[in-house]
């Protein structure tokens, strides 16, 4: 399971809002790269018939099963302060994290 923080979850609906198509639903990933070995990705997109769907906040999150095994326990929240990151994945399953916080092993 992934949540998401009210602050994120308001950002996303914020963003879906703007998207011109309105079926898409948040997608959380993993794929290779970053610094740490693996990098965290957060896109809109269309559900495939394997993807896991979470409801946190009242939005929909979509996870593929190779990344669901890197996500499961992860919250997402939301800083726009001056300092702010952004989207900020906090993974229970990370060994390490890049300072910058899109990288994990």
């Amino acid at each position: 399971m992934i949540t998401l923080s009210s602050r994120a979850a308001r950002q996303v609906q914020t963003m879906r809002t703007a998207q011109a198509d309105a079926a898409k639903q948040l997608r959380v990933f993993v794929e290779t790269g970053g610094c740490s070995g693996f990098e965290y990705g957060m896109s809109f997109d269309l559900p495939k018939a394997d993807d896991n769907v979470f409801e946190s906040e009242g939005v929909q999150v979509l996870v593929d099963p190779a990344s669901l095994a890197y996500l499961n326990g992860c919250s997402v929240d939301f800083d726009d302060g001056l300092r702010g990151k952004g989207f900020e994945i906090k993974n229970p399953n990370a060994q390490s994290t890049c300072g910058c916080g899109k990288s994990f092993n």
